[in-house]
């Protein structure tokens, strides 16, 4: 054997885990952070209470902040976005991408299909579902304006629908996503640091990252979860009750949106409770097969040679409108660009702390270079199709005045109901879209509350299953509280909230960007020589 190969091999350190902190408390049979843990719940409580003890001033003072930070930082969220694509394309084609997730592993822990698919369900499952037929409808029909100002209901409105929506659901969100995963998974999986976000400032700060500014940054991360999840499954839970209203008659309600709300929470609670290969992963693959059939189903009801042809158009349009939608300056379209595009970018931040935690921990023996095409490649593929299905056949009913899409959206909870209405066997596609939803939902939630116990427990990925069913219920109890009390205000309040702090969760990325990619080129170095 080559001596220098001999001697690669002999000093290779062994697999590492992510470590946890050493300030726990045990209090009331869980293990967590005795400082983040206690200042997140207090954060969470207090938020709660002031959203629900006066919504309309609540309301009005967060979205004060969710429209100034999108107005007068338009500019800084898509230049932000634009960097997260090009930042993971270099990883890609620089050697940096040769570096394995996981050191010592030499296999992944899952499955393409069962890996696709968590990830899948945990990211934006339920979003494809509920924009799937609304967004691109939207945009052809000028409900909230169009995409760079093209005139509505016209051929070219088409194009610009399909394109602007796969811009919306492809490569941008899904970039923030798989960056966080990369930072979270490198530092816990190969340097066996803490388990956070934290761990991405080891490389610039040193030590000081598990002080007070890696606290804040586990603080901000549980609550951007916490309430990017709550209001996800409030709104959710007014779909679900509207579409079963529609369909079958049932009361729509605030008992049935409630009792969606708590359905939700208890399966939720069941599968983090059960653990990731009982619980998650059978969930997210029964999704995807449910996923699959109602996408097949729609391609045949809506006609095969239709959906070939639109599949080409699609990518023709995303490729053509990629440039244009992507730029910030001297934009004429500033209503639409700010109400979509902007808001689109703010809501990912939201999403991607614990949607990137929970691809980092799925994606052990991987190397970055294969989580990055997996990460942003594969989903972009899938809402091509989904988009290119659901949407381009909902602007063909619009187009030829079929049903109620023909007066455009009136109801966006019932725009996906009304759609699958002027298909065949609408009651049965109509009831498997709410199971959908709510499985979509389960996983979410699932993954979010896992990622919520590992930050309050220090960065523990072992801790007991009653503390993960505690903060499934926490998530519960937040989205019924902010609903029951403070009704679709409260929740509206709570999502601006959330939107707002993704305007400084955009500014850590950078630097957390620059600690990730020092570490990885030294990676390379070390195992290079």
């Amino acid at each position: 054997m080559d001596a220098k190969v001999s001697a690669r091999i002999k000093t290779r350190p062994p697999h590492r885990s992510a470590v946890a902190s050493n300030e726990n408390i045990q209090i009331l049979g869980l293990d967590v952070h005795r400082i983040v843990c206690p200042a997140a719940v207090l954060m969470i409580v207090a938020l709660v209470i002031y959203s629900v003890s006066d919504p309309a001033s609540a309301g009005h003072f967060l979205n004060k902040a969710k429209d100034w930070t999108i107005v007068n930082f338009d500019w800084f969220y898509i230049i932000a976005g634009n960097a997260f694509v090009a930042f993971c394309l270099l990883l890609v084609l620089s050697p940096a991408g040769n570096v394995r997730i996981g050191r010592g592993e030499t296999r992944p822990e899952y499955g393409i299909v069962s890996y696709f698919s968590m990830l899948f369900a945990a990211g934006m499952g339920v979003g494809l579902l509920f924009w799937g037929v609304a967004e691109p409808l939207a945009y052809y029909t000028g409900w909230s304006h169009t995409p760079l100002n093209v005139p509505k209901e016209t051929p070219e409105a088409v194009h610009a629908a399909m394109g602007a929506t796969l811009f919306h659901w492809g490569l941008h969100p899904w970039a923030v996503y798989c960056i966080v995963a990369l930072i979270i998974g490198y530092f816990a999986y190969n340097r066996g640091l803490q388990n956070s976000l934290r761990s991405g400032l080891e490389p610039l700060i040193g030590a000081a990252h598990k002080g007070w500014i890696g606290h804040v940054v586990d603080i901000f991360t549980i609550l951007l979860t916490t309430f990017g999840l709550s209001t996800s499954l409030g709104l959710g839970a007014m779909q679900a009750a509207a579409g079963m209203h529609h369909v079958f008659g049932t009361p729509n309600s605030f008992a049935m949106q409630a009792g969606f709300i708590v359905f939700v929470s208890v399966l939720s609670a069941l599968g983090v409770g059960a653990g990731m290969h009982a619980g998650i992963k059978l969930l997210s693959n029964i999704n995807m097969a449910l996923a699959l059939g109602l996408l097949i189903f729609v391609i045949i009801g809506a006609g095969v040679v239709s959906f070939i042809a639109g599949l080409g158009s699609t990518t023709v349009d995303y490729a053509e409108y990629f440039i244009p939608l992507a730029n910030w300056a001297g934009r004429k379209d500033s209503e639409w660009f700010r109400g979509w595009t902007v808001f689109y970018w703010a809501w990912w931040a939201s999403w991607a702390p614990f949607v990137g935690m929970f691809i980092a921990s799925i994606s052990r023996g991987r190397t970055v270079r294969q989580i990055v095409i997996s990460v942003m490649i594969a989903p972009t593929l899938v809402a091509l199709l989904w988009m290119t299905a659901f949407g381009g056949a909902a602007i063909h009913q619009a187009e030829s005045g079929v049903g109620e899409l023909a007066g455009g959206i009136k109801d966006v909870t019932l725009t996906l109901f009304w759609f699958l209405e002027a298909l065949p066997f609408a009651q049965l596609t109509s009831f498997l879209a709410v199971i959908l939803l709510a499985i979509f939902m389960v996983t979410s939630v699932n993954s979010g509350c896992l990622v919520v116990d590992t930050l309050a427990s220090g960065g523990k990925e072992t801790t007991s299953g009653f503390q993960k069913v505690v903060w499934a219920a926490v998530v519960g109890v937040v989205t019924l509280v902010l609903f029951i009390v403070g009704g679709d205000d409260a929740l509206k309040a709570a999502q601006a909230g959330a939107i707002a702090l993704g305007l400084p969760f955009m500014a850590l990325m950078f630097v957390l960007m620059l600690g990730l990619f020092k570490a990885l080129i030294g990676e390379h170095k070390k195992r290079a020589w």
